[in-house]
């Protein structure tokens, strides 16, 4: 814990104090509302300097001590270090449980603290994924933070096994199955943060790869207006989700916000006056109100047959994951073709190529042409650090890219402690959002080939997601560097 922190996490929180400020003159207390005075008078005694109180009311005291205590004083990378090899690995792994609260655990066992202090430092840092790489000779650790990998830390190959074993107990997999690869969750909390953890396991030669998805629940209460949409795109992707049936699509690669754009949506409707269904393949988030179907396929539970239960539920709108073949797509369309709005996500690199994905896959064009609303597809852009990024004026080689639309000034990225020398911090949607009119439906209907689809949406005024992006580097939020890397393709 840091210095303005000195009480454990677990005594601030059973007891409501703790400490804000301290010097070696005096000390800033914060109190819940109902703590005792028992508990104030041995925080007096055991700082043993003069104190000021603050009394707050619970929900301000817990969103206070969940700032005090959200650091570690030392890095994941430090603690590894500091681990060794020589580990007794039958005690440290077997007998001891996944804690409640990161925070609230005072193990000292090298292995828990190492797995402790890396999830502590990815949930900090805002970091989607945790790599854990075995090699012939190391054991590599990275982050995934703003869509990009970076090493953190390499742990003593000897102890890639008992990081493994951990990971495993607290998912609830078999640490004896090391042949096959395994899925599993862990459900965290830090500082009181909700955290889902999906874990995955993978042999290789050298060992067996992890990978963690981390899961901040409190993402999943994001609006559509926190998304970043350009109000024009929000405008008429509401228009969409308002209709009462057809298919609307949200498109673009793993890891590019798809799934929180659909959770969006879904809470931009009223839960309580319609029956709204999901099925998922994993279920990301939970949202109130909202039936959702973990896919199955070791027991048979597919998207396919997920959906024609689900028609069976009198549903008004229905969700899904995602439309990986022919038979879910078929589904899809007849639930649209009986009075249902399908919201789903579909893997292609832009909304055009959308309707030919699904032509590809074996969708009828003339059904497609009668039940497709529209398409928004998207990408995820860093934004400048706003500590360090700076103005530069635009090289002749941006300025070609972009033409007249590029700026006379741009920003770039530099390095600073705050955005952990990366020089950029956060991410933001670019959105493309193809809405199908008349034009465009005579156009599937037809069998219009990418270029054509392509050709259409241009004309009719849909934005590019490089030509959503230039807003972006217009007011300064990214680079016209990064606009061009997500948007290259």
């Amino acid at each position: 814990m840091n210095d303005a922190a000195p009480l454990p996490y677990g005594f601030a929180s059973t007891h409501g104090i703790f400490v804000a400020t301290r010097s070696e003159a005096s000390a800033e207390l914060v109190l819940r509302d109902d703590a005792s005075l028992a508990a104030l008078a041995e925080v007096r005694r055991t700082l043993g300097v003069p104190v000021s109180i603050t009394r707050v009311a619970r929900t301000v005291f817990e969103a206070r001590l969940a700032d005090a205590y959200n650091g570690t004083d030392s890095s994941a990378a430090e603690i590894i270090a500091d681990a060794g090899q020589d580990v007794d690995l039958s005690k440290l792994i077997t007998e001891l449980p996944a804690v409640a609260d990161l925070l609230d655990n005072q193990d000292d066992a090298p292995i828990i603290r190492m797995i402790n202090a890396l999830l502590t430092q990815a949930v900090r840092d805002g970091a989607s994924d945790i790599h854990i790489e075995p090699y012939e000779r190391r054991s590599l650790v990275r982050l995934r933070r703003d869509g990009i990998l970076r090493d953190i830390a390499e742990v003593h190959r000897g102890l890639h096994a008992a990081m493994a074993s951990r990971i495993k107990i607290m998912a609830n997999l078999d640490i004896a199955e090391k042949r096959l690869p395994q899925d599993g969750r862990i459900g965290l909390r830090l500082a009181g943060r909700q955290v889902d953890v999906r874990v995955s396991t993978l042999p290789t030669t050298h060992g067996e790869r992890i990978v963690l998805r981390l899961l901040d629940k409190s993402n999943a209460q994001l609006g559509l207006d926190a998304l970043g949409m350009a109000a024009d795109t929000r405008a008429s992707f509401g228009a969409l989700l308002g209709q009462p049936h057809g298919i609307v699509l949200v498109t673009g690669p793993t890891g590019s916000g798809k799934s929180t754009t659909l959770y969006a949506a879904i809470q931009s409707m009223d839960a309580a006056r319609m029956n709204i269904v999901t099925v998922e393949d994993p279920v990301e988030y939970d949202l109130p109100g909202v039936g959702q179907i973990q896919a199955n396929p070791r027991i048979d539970l597919t998207f396919a047959k997920a959906l024609r239960a689900i028609l069976r539920q009198d549903p008004d709108i229905i969700m899904i994951g995602e439309i990986r073949d022919l038979e879910t797509a078929q589904i899809a369309v007849q639930a649209s073709l009986t009075g249902h709005l399908v919201l789903a996500t579909l893997h292609t690199n832009d909304a055009p190529s959308a309707v030919t994905r699904l032509v590809d896959m074996g969708v009828e064009p003339f059904l497609l042409a009668s039940t497709l609303r529209g398409v928004l597809a998207q990408r995820l852009v860093r934004r400048l650090c706003p500590m360090c990024r700076h103005a530069a004026p635009a090289t002749a080689e941006v300025a070609s890219v972009f033409g007249d639309a590029c700026p006379t000034t741009l920003w770039t990225a530099r390095a600073c402690p705050a955005c952990s020398h990366s020089g950029y911090s956060g991410r933001s949607g670019l959105y493309e959002l193809l809405v199908t009119d008349e034009a465009l439906a005579r156009l599937i209907h037809d069998g219009a080939d990418e270029a054509q689809l392509r050709g259409h949406a241009r004309r009719a005024g849909t934005r590019s997601l490089r030509d959503d992006g230039l807003r972006y580097v217009t007011d300064g939020l990214t680079s016209a560097e990064e606009l061009l890397r997500v948007t290259k393709d």
